[in-house]
């Protein structure tokens, strides 16, 4: 049973997390203090709960607390060393927990058990970091708050702060929190509704400030032919240039990207001072361990072509890369981990919106967030002041943390298809849509491409978010559905690595009863379907210079001949000789080109259930209902073969077990001897 204390730090967490304006995805902690049984001796103990290391406030539950006794986490005042060593609390907070103490305690644990309140809240909210990044932050502090809200100059979070925060509380009694100097705030109460209340307090009075005393023009005036273009032209920009972003974010190592073109984004990048700031590069630790220091912004205006940017764009990332280099070899020490990239986590284009990047969907957008955040913190900062974040030595000193490179180390191993992107077409049911759940139980982003986008959009919600999967339309028959279903897979993800040409239908008749408009139909869908998918696709892998896969769904009647099937196996022998043709034309960019001959799916499958399946039970002369078993019995394993067979096959073309096989067609039939490739 969750003691009541616990049960209500919860309740508050997930309200203040469920805001925005309060704190950023996994940003801040909070705190509650409490009486507990100890089964030990049966007598009331003094805990802790926190929120645990890596949390979320919108999404806490108990499982995300970390739970210490109050007397013993104290008592490490005893043993502290002073602030050079203060790394080695971490590891002390250990033998302060309570039972298994749940989740991992963090770095601020210690500003929640020294501070003498019941409750404290921790949060990032953007007024209180533009106030705690002003260059006259503590003046600010004084006039907004008075004596209720004390200044803290900076200092990196650990033990140290923590006890300076314990006695600022209790040096001003009459104070309810402060303003943590680059950082954030934080704030407390002797009831949890207080600490709630007064952490509103205080981000809604600064946020109430700034608009009333901000001058007009934060960023200064706005720069000729830097506005934001029309949201159809500059979303066609952005397609068109995120391959090539993308392939200068992947330098070291390949990220999956998200794309932001929000009135924040656009009007910073609008405005005269936007250089100046991005070089200042962020300030609160959540929001450049996510950023890295600075952006790489594109010093173009909105006016320039897509041509002159991929012009100018290797420029930019050499210069990036080296003054990257240069803040590492300025800080670095023979205890620092190895730079772990010199590459841009964020771009900036003016007109067009921000590319943000990560080792997966939703750390990528994230970092997008946090950066609007950061926007959002500087134009409240220079409204007021000017814009002062904590200087670069201290960014590193955080960034190449002990501490912060064991987190990372302790992450789990990525899965096989981490980063990836995948197209799947024809992906709302069958074949298509066992391929798609199984490459994004692998680690893929997935763009679902279905005819019918009510479907594709049912078929991603099924698999997961949208930082998961999206659903798109697309008629693979028309070229300019191709492109606009490829241009929203790379805006939803920053790009394309894995394209599986699924989507296909089915005729059974003879010659005679074969019409013009049944063969045109066919060969439009798969022959032409598939080579628009592939051309427009290509297009993408080749400038993104990682590689990539393209897999097509074929068939065992791309090389078996069967009656009453004229047109569906002309077009999947088009489709099977496309594989050839793509392999030796694509091999030169690093880009493998295989494919599937599947027989007799008919478990789940579109095709059989709209007709196919009645009419090949016809032809071979038994009830429909025992197709599946009719065909297993005809194989040499005798077994019936489902959509997952396939999307097994098509997994593990993609992997590095495969990485030096293209060309190749691969039988997913349980053994069909009249249809082995010779």
């Amino acid at each position: 049973m969750t003691n009541p204390t616990a049960s209500e730090l919860i309740a508050r967490s997930n309200r203040l997390g469920a805001d925005p304006k309060n704190t950023n995805f996994a940003g801040g902690n909070t705190s509650a203090k409490g009486l507990e049984t100890d089964p030990v001796t049966g007598e009331n103990v003094e805990l802790m709960w926190v929120k645990g290391s890596g949390g979320d406030l919108g999404t806490l539950t108990e499982k995300g607390l970390a739970v210490l006794r109050v007397d013993r986490l104290r008592s490490l005042q005893n043993v502290y060393p002073g602030v050079e060593r203060e790394d080695e609390m971490v590891a002390a907070f250990d033998h302060t927990l309570f039972g298994k103490g749940g989740a991992a305690p963090s770095i601020d644990t210690a500003m929640h058990g020294l501070v003498d309140a019941a409750h404290v809240d921790h949060l990032h909210p953007d007024s209180g970091i533009a106030i705690a990044t002003a260059a006259d932050g503590e003046r600010l502090t004084t006039e907004i708050f008075g004596e209720k809200v004390v200044w803290v100059p900076w200092r990196r979070p650990g033990f140290q702060l923590g006890l300076d925060i314990a006695a600022i509380k209790k040096q001003n009694p009459d104070a309810v929190g402060c303003i943590l100097g680059g950082h954030g705030i934080t704030a407390w109460g002797d009831t949890s509704a207080e600490a709630e209340k007064n952490s509103l307090w205080i981000i809604d009075t600064a946020a109430e400030y700034i608009a009333a005393h901000s001058k007009a023009e934060p960023f200064g005036e706005e720069l000729d032919g830097y506005g934001a273009l029309p949201e159809a032209e500059r979303r066609a920009k952005a397609a068109a240039l995120a391959p090539a972003l993308r392939a200068v974010a992947s330098a070291d190592r390949p990220v999956v990207g998200h794309f932001t073109d929000s009135d924040a984004v656009l009007d910073f990048l609008a405005h005269r001072e936007h250089p100046r700031l991005a070089a200042l590069g962020t300030s609160c630790p959540d929001h450049f361990l996510r950023t890295k220091v600075k952006p790489l912004v594109i010093d173009m205006p909105a006016t320039a072509s897509v041509e002159q940017i991929l012009e100018r764009l290797p420029e930019l990332h050499e210069q990036y890369r080296a003054d990257y280099a240069a803040y590492y070899d300025r800080h670095a020490d023979a205890d620092s981990p190895a730079m772990r990239g010199a590459d841009p986590l964020i771009i900036l284009v003016p007109g067009v919106g921000m590319f943000s990047y990560g080792k997966d969907k939703q750390t990528a957008r994230v970092a997008g967030e946090f950066y609007v955040n950061a926007i959002n913190v500087m134009r409240g900062a220079e409204g007021l002041s000017s814009y002062a974040p904590i200087d670069e030595a201290e960014k590193f000193r955080i960034e190449y943390w002990a501490l912060e490179e064991a987190k990372l180390q302790r992450m789990p191993k990525p899965k096989p298809l981490a980063t990836r992107i995948a197209l799947v077409t024809g992906a709302a049911s069958g074949i298509g849509k066992a391929i798609a759940k199984r490459l994004a139980a692998e680690g893929a982003c997935v763009a679902i491409a279905d005819l019918d986008i009510e479907k594709a959009r049912a078929a991603a919600s099924e698999i997961g978010s949208s930082d998961v999967a999206v659903g798109i339309a697309a008629d693979v028959s028309n070229e300019d559905a191709v492109k606009a279903a490829i241009d929203e897979t790379v805006l939803a993800f920053g790009g394309l690595d894995l394209v599986v040409n699924n989507a296909g239908l089915s005729l059974s008749k003879s010659l005679f009863e074969t019409t013009e408009k049944d063969w045109d139909l066919q060969h439009n869908v798969m022959a032409k379907g598939s080579f628009l998918v592939s051309k427009h696709a290509a297009r993408v892998l080749i400038d993104q210079q990682l590689g990539g896969d393209i897999v097509y769904i074929s068939s065992k009647n791309s090389v078996f001949a069967g009656p009453n099937n004229i047109a569906y196996s002309a077009t999947k022998a088009d489709q099977a000789h496309q594989v050839r043709l793509l392999a030796a034309e694509l091999g030169e960019h690093g880009i493998k080109v295989n494919g599937i001959n599947p027989d007799g799916v008919v478990r789940g499958s579109g095709i059989f259930a709209s007709g196919w399946g009645a009419n090949r039970a016809k032809t071979y002369g038994i009830p429909e209902e025992d197709l599946g078993k009719f065909y297993a019995q005809r194989t040499i394993l005798k077994r019936e073969v489902v959509p997952e067979n396939v999307a097994n096959a098509v997994f593990v073309l993609c992997t590095s077990d495969l990485d030096h096989t293209t060309g190749l067609h691969i039988p997913v039939d349980a053994g069909v001897a009249a249809a082995f490739l010779r």
